[in-house]
């Protein structure tokens, strides 16, 4: 159902929205605005007893914010490139924009996190808030703006937050948050209630942190071919099972594959299966290819929205198309609804994958050759659980003939396994020692 109402906005807009800072929204019209957070109550646990943003309202350089009931408090913040200020409202849930002017160009609104709603406003200048505070009430928020210069506007987005809050007499007389809220729906849920979960090997007890590997394509997509018809699905089966293997002798990890035999996935059920085991760590294994048959070397990527080169563009683009088959979309992957969820996930699950990343490149360089530029970026959708680190490992070129022969060999996969098993090792070493 949600995959069909996503599809049906997909193609009455026909656009994507670029990504942004902080978790925030997009610039998209109210339509998709509109049918986007009425899908987030369903992604999103929201407090029944929490307030809603009523009204944004611009007046010069002031700008009103008006809720149905007082919040707990509100904090602005300002982001750059481009030029934006965000407020966030602790006990309370978004409406739908507001009404922009001034040296506000557009008003957008989403839910940040189950108890806080986030409005951005987007800059036509520089400016910052000077000021402002809470009604005696608490049902209202005024902020004062001023102008600045660009420079000054970017040392701003390095500062603290401008913390609001209401009168004490109306905080404590605030609803608090209860612990009556709508359940939360993973965007992939809809399908048949989503893949059957694998099972879980390894280490016993659920305390131990579990990694789940994807052994990419599958199935009626073979993913690459080499030039001797061998396949890039069974080479990244083998190297995924032999990685298996080794994290489940190493005896510290629990393991789940997505799959551990020739059968067919589609993306977002890959990333879905990681996000309803509560994996803590998410790998895909994957073989490259390119036009020119000299290259060679493994690659590591981690996500973004922008691809770090055109390499990395083209990697995501056929790596993307996995899902389509004969014209149609097998993944009722809506991008919009998609990017929403990206706008809620938190910075933190980005900066992990990266550092896996190199991590990874370390530990496995002992014996496996990388590409100079090892580490990419890309908008990969098999990559975008908002809360696992996810990283996408291409083990080698399988349109050139050494690589190839490395790909299929007992030798390489074993030692493609045992640099993961020690980068995996290490980076819970390094997470429980940090805790």
């Amino acid at each position: 159902m949600i995959s069909r109402i996503a599809q049906g906005i997909g193609r009455t807009l026909g656009r994507r929205p670029a990504p942004e800072e902080e978790g925030e929204t997009r610039p998209i019209s109210a339509l998709l605005r509109i049918a986007c957070l009425a899908l987030l109550a369903l992604f999103v646990a929201v407090p029944i007893d929490a307030a809603s943003v009523r009204d944004v309202e611009i007046v010069g350089d002031s700008i009103t914010l008006r809720f149905d009931a007082p919040v707990e408090r509100a904090s602005a913040f300002t982001v750059d490139d481009p030029r934006r200020i965000a407020i966030d409202i602790v006990g309370a849930h978004a409406g739908t924009g507001g009404k922009a002017g001034g040296r506000v160009a557009t008003i957008r609104q989403a839910q940040f996190d189950a108890n806080t709603a986030r409005v951005v406003l987007d800059l036509t200048s520089p400016a910052i808030v000077k000021g402002g505070g809470f009604s005696t009430d608490g049902r209202s928020l005024v902020l004062e703006i001023d102008r600045t210069t660009p420079a000054a506007f970017t040392r701003s987005t390095k500062a603290a937050r401008r913390v609001f809050e209401p009168p004490v007499a109306v905080r404590a007389a605030a609803p608090k948050r209860s612990d009556r809220s709508a359940v939360r729906v993973p965007l992939d849920r809809d399908r048949a209630g989503g893949p059957p979960l694998p099972r879980v090997i390894g280490a016993r007890g659920t305390g131990r942190p579990l990694v789940v590997i994807d052994a990419g394509h599958g199935g009626h997509d073979p993913g690459s071919i080499a030039a001797d018809g061998r396949q890039e699905k069974d080479a990244a089966l083998a190297i995924a099972l032999a990685i298996r293997d080794e994290l489940v002798e190493s005896g510290r990890v629990r393991v789940a594959m997505t799959r551990d035999r020739d059968r067919f996935l589609v993306l977002g059920e890959r990333r879905e299966i990681a996000r309803r085991l509560g994996a803590d760590l998410f790998l895909s294994v994957h073989a490259d290819s390119a036009a020119n048959t000299a290259a060679r070397g493994a690659t590591i990527y981690t996500l973004s929205e922008v691809a770090s080169d055109r390499v990395a563009a083209a990697v995501a683009a056929r790596e993307n198309r996995a899902d389509v088959l004969n014209g149609v979309n097998l993944g009722g992957e809506n991008e919009d609804v998609s990017s929403i969820l990206f706008d809620l996930a938190q910075r933190e699950t980005m900066n992990i994958s990266a550092d896996f990343a190199t991590l990874l490149q370390r530990e496995m360089a002992t014996k496996v050759s990388f590409k100079d530029e090892f580490h990419r970026f890309a908008g990969l959708i098999v990559l975008k659980a908002p809360d696992v680190p996810s990283v996408l490992l291409e083990t080698g070129y399988i349109s050139n003939d050494d690589d190839a022969k490395l790909l299929f060999s007992k030798g390489y996969q074993r030692d493609v396994a045992q640099g993961v098993r020690r980068a995996v090792e290490l980076h819970f070493a390094r997470q429980l020692a940090s805790n």
